[in-house]
């Protein structure tokens, strides 16, 4: 995911992702942190600059108060985070991960890929809502992984749940699905800030579809004007919809919906569940935390790009 961080953090952006590929061109400095930010943790690896940061408890009414961040590329971008200090440790992130959460109901089967494996905030809550679920997780960054298990409770995460959370290094493009395909994928992948361009290609789309199960669906953070990129060029709001339109070709016409938060977009596939009976039926296999975003997808319009 990712979402930037502004100096000083504003009242609510959402996050952008992670899984930065090697070999980009770096065009950008590394912004400093916010006076709210206290850097944990900084550790280069041949992929990426990695931070951690701690929001800081007391910044008042700002919804990622108490927060711990997992920063990636020059502008600073969100790629994970979590509330270690909220009671339970509760999964629930306010962002687009949150979306992500709601996918199982719809899926054919029970197992689940994740690609963009980042410090693991969209696995923690699949796994704490839905116990029958299977995550496998692609990162390219073993750094990255290693990083999450000493600061983001993956390692913890990993012990409690060794039958269903199974975490692979290499790269999510080329990740291989078991016979039959996952139930579905989440696509989560960015580098130097920006939404990987292989996801602008509808060749790459075609071959993500097929990991997946029939009936299978994908689900993908598409970005948006939020996403601060590190090359020139490569603006958030156009990269956002290349990525739609290229979906929307691979799946079809009427096989892509949307929905927007604060200008990070995500798209899901398969046919749009619009009609009332099945829009309940949705929300009656989630937890009444997630019931809300079943209301908040649109019918993508590949002329309109909404």
């Amino acid at each position: 995911m990712a979402l930037s961080v502004p100096n000083p953090i504003p009242s609510s952006r959402i996050l952008r992702p992670r899984c930065t590929a090697a070999g980009r061109t770096r065009t950008s400095s590394v912004q400093p942190l916010p006076d709210e930010l206290q850097l944990v943790a900084d550790v280069r690896s041949p992929h990426n600059h990695i931070r951690v940061a701690d929001v800081s408890p007391r910044a008042a009414g700002h919804p990622l108060a108490g927060a711990r961040l997992l920063l990636l590329d020059g502008p600073g971008n969100i790629h994970s985070l979590s509330f270690p200090r909220r009671a339970h440790h509760c999964p629930l992130t306010a962002t687009y991960f949150d979306a992500f959460a709601a996918l199982p109901p719809l899926l054919p089967r029970p197992s689940l890929a994740v690609l963009g494996f980042g410090a693991g905030s969209a696995a923690r809550a699949l796994l704490h809502f839905y116990p029958d679920l299977s995550v496998h997780g692609w990162e390219l960054d073993s750094a990255v992984l290693a990083v999450a298990r000493d600061f983001f409770g993956l390692a913890e995460l990993e012990k409690d749940h060794a039958a269903r959370l199974f975490v692979h290094v290499g790269d999510a493009l080329e990740a291989e699905a078991p016979p039959g395909g996952f139930g579905g994928a989440l696509v989560d992948l960015f580098a130097s800030g920006s939404v990987l361009p292989e996801l602008q290609e509808v060749d790459t789309w075609r071959r993500l579809g097929g990991m997946v199960a029939p009936e299978g669906r994908l689900m993908v953070n598409c970005g948006g004007g939020c996403v601060e990129a590190e090359e020139e060029g490569r603006d958030g709001k156009a990269v956002k919809d290349a990525t739609l339109r290229a979906i929307a070709t691979a799946f079809g016409k009427g096989m892509v919906s949307v929905m927007d938060v604060d200008e990070s977009w995500v798209a899901m596939t398969g046919p749009p569940v619009t009609v009332p009976e099945k829009a309940a039926a949705w929300k009656a296999r989630l937890p009444p935390e997630l019931r809300h975003f079943v209301d908040e997808w649109r019918p993508y319009d590949i002329k309109s790009g909404e």
